[in-house]
């Protein structure tokens, strides 16, 4: 039998390098799937629930691998569904390759069913490359470029099959005439370090510098050991935007922790206080919570020339990859004096107080904060993270205290809800042995998460090892957006729009054959984890949570305190519960319990 063009995309995909792809079948893609067959599964395809999860798996594969992901679906409705998750991985900057079927050529143009301009819909979230192959001769450059320019700009790139072409013989090589195209394989990066000239001027603004400010993100993920070198010689302090979280450890003394919004006041004070901004890997938006204009000189490094003086005007502007720029930058640098670096690990210090101490305070049932806290005190070694938005994203941002050795990672720039599960499922395939934990509020669970247990159900035992945890917050609310209604528009909570069906997601998990643990009680939080993290068989737990628990933004405004206190008394039927949680927590904040006990104990010596 000769090849055809659907085998030879295949073959073609396994030369590159590529080994899984995530998708769904449907006609549009049917001669693919009887090239998976003939191709004995390699390379693997992972069958998932809906087409959205697919495309978050392969995300979710280019962010904890390093590779390319690659998601596969029919025509029409099936290359619809892509989107969200397609939009995930070209706003967090990852390479993803999408191959969708397509009616046949010769119903084009026909109002046929299924029939959609796939051209037209994916020229935004693949507008660096989308293509439909009309010609078995064109495939292999297609298949070429889709992947080149997808690790190449980090990006999104499709490639459009009609289901009858993807029968036809294949053309491995395209004739050699006037009108073809002769691509080959291999991928030459970007360069990697700045001209010396470059380096010098941006070293002259940091050594200048009194107290220096560094901001890390995704692009800093494999220089931890460049940045923490920099920090120590300039005597900075290290935040950290979201999808850097794994970028340094927390439990270096000068790493505050992440920023904005979700972040720590350590982390805002770092910002309000320094002279010099280094900006390492990062495209964090909120300008809010960078220094104020003119407050600060600005040098930033990262390796797609398009972020650069994005985000706060840059004196020095370094295009390079993170850790060679640092690693060249390094021996340019003056050794500082350790005050300001030493004043910002104090602030440290009593901020993860004030962490213990808030998720202490007690909360009907149970203090979301504590679940997380409990949890970060057990985190296993090497474990990866995935998170969910919402208010999960909250307390993962600020009390969880990443290792080195770990990896963690959400939707960052589309910030969209349904990925948490699907994310914990490609990194099971792409880190079989490590132990990956999950972390999603109910609505979340609600509009993916459940279908993604059916997949883990039945692909756990393929694992090396079974360590997978999925943590449900069960408050019974879309809490970031109540919250969201509340402080930023002065709105009461509005049922109607807020409140969540209650599910038994435990149950669903044990009916699956799963383990599923529920806990209503806060002494039982700590225990529980214990016995999930142990678990030989995945396991959802199922943390039921207080919704009136809010997530303080580092710093209150006055225009947000209004907004609260505006929907409180606009008749908000949690506004007693919401009251005192506040209260006590911004008690917490001022007086932490811990240092009241430490207090308490000098008194008696």
């Amino acid at each position: 039998m000769h090849p055809t063009v659907a085998d030879f995309v295949l073959k073609r995909l396994r030369e590159w390098g590529i080994y899984r792809i995530y998708g769904y079948p449907g006609d549009g893609i049917n001669g693919l799937m009887g090239a998976f067959g003939r191709a004995r599964n390699d390379p693997e395809f992972i069958q998932v629930r809906h087409e959205e999860l697919a495309a978050f798996m392969a995300c979710a594969h280019a962010k904890f691998t390093g590779e390319t992901g690659v998601c596969l679906a029919t025509s029409g409705p099936g290359a619809i569904h892509l989107l969200n998750g397609l939009y995930d991985a070209r706003l967090d900057h990852q390479p993803v390759v999408a191959i969708v079927g397509q009616q046949k050529r010769a119903a084009l143009g026909g109002d046929y069913q299924q029939e959609v301009d796939l051209i037209t819909l994916f020229k935004d979230v693949a507008g660096a490359f989308v293509a439909m192959a009309v010609d078995p001769a064109q495939v292999r450059h297609l298949v070429d470029r889709a992947v080149r320019i997808a690790r190449e700009q980090r990006t999104v790139t499709c490639i459009i099959l009609p289901n009858d072409l993807q029968n036809l013989p294949a053309v491995p090589v395209p004739p050699r005439q006037h009108g073809t195209v002769h691509s080959g394989i291999g991928h030459t990066a970007r360069a990697k370090v700045p001209d010396l000239v470059e380096l010098r001027i941006a070293a002259d603004v940091l050594n200048q510098g009194r107290k220096v400010a560094m901001l890390v993100g995704a692009g800093a993920l494999d220089a931890t050991d460049e940045v923490l070198d920099v920090a120590r010689r300039l005597g900075a302090g290290v935040a950290k935007a979201l999808l850097g979280k794994a970028a340094v450890p927390d439990d270096v003394p000068f790493v505050t922790g992440s920023i904005g919004l979700l972040g720590t006041k350590p982390s805002w004070d770092l910002m309000n206080g320094c002279d010099t901004l280094l900006m390492v890997g990062s495209g964090f938006p909120y300008s809010e919570f960078l220094p104020k204009e003119g407050d600060a000189r600005g040098v930033q490094i990262d390796i797609d020339a398009r972020m650069l003086n994005l985000r706060y005007p840059m004196e020095v502007c370094l295009q390079g990859d993170s850790g060679a720029t640092l690693r060249a930058l390094l021996p340019l640098l003056k050794q500082k004096p350790l005050d300001w670096q030493q004043e910002i690990e104090k602030n440290v210090s009593r901020w993860w107080d004030v962490l213990a101490s808030r998720a202490a305070v007690e909360a009907h049932p149970i203090n979301p904060q504590r679940v997380f806290h409990e949890l970060s005190l057990r985190l296993p070694d090497r474990c990866i993270l995935t998170c969910d938005s919402g208010s999960a994203a909250n307390w993962y941002a600020r009390d969880l205290r990443i290792r080195r050795g770990m990896m963690a990672s959400l939707s960052g720039g589309l910030a969209t809800m349904g990925p948490a599960v699907p994310y914990a499922i490609a990194a099971k395939y792409a880190h079989p042995d490590r132990h990956v934990i999950a972390m999603a509020g109910d609505g979340a669970m609600q509009m993916n998460g459940i279908n993604g247990l059916i997949t883990i159900a039945r692909d756990w035992r393929k694992w090396s090892n079974p360590g997978l945890t999925v943590m449900v917050l069960n408050n019974g609310d879309l809490n970031q957006v109540t919250w969201e209604q509340r402080v930023m528009e002065g709105d009461p909570k509005f049922p109607v729009s807020q409140d969540v069906p209650t599910f038994g997601y435990a149950k669903f998990a044990e009916a699956l054959g799963l383990n599923g643990i529920r806990v209503d009680r806060a002494d039982a939080v700590g225990p529980a984890w214990e016995q999930a993290l142990g678990a030989q068989v995945p396991t959802v737990l199922e943390m039921v949570t207080d919704p009136d628990v809010a997530p303080l933004p580092p710093h209150v405004t006055v225009k947000q305190a209004r907004a609260y206190f505006t929907a409180m008394l606009r008749g908000d039927d949690d506004a007693g519960g919401t009251l005192r949680a506040a209260f006590m927590q911004v008690w917490e904040s001022l007086f932490p319990s811990s240092e009241r006990r430490h207090a308490e104990a000098e008194e008696h010596r």
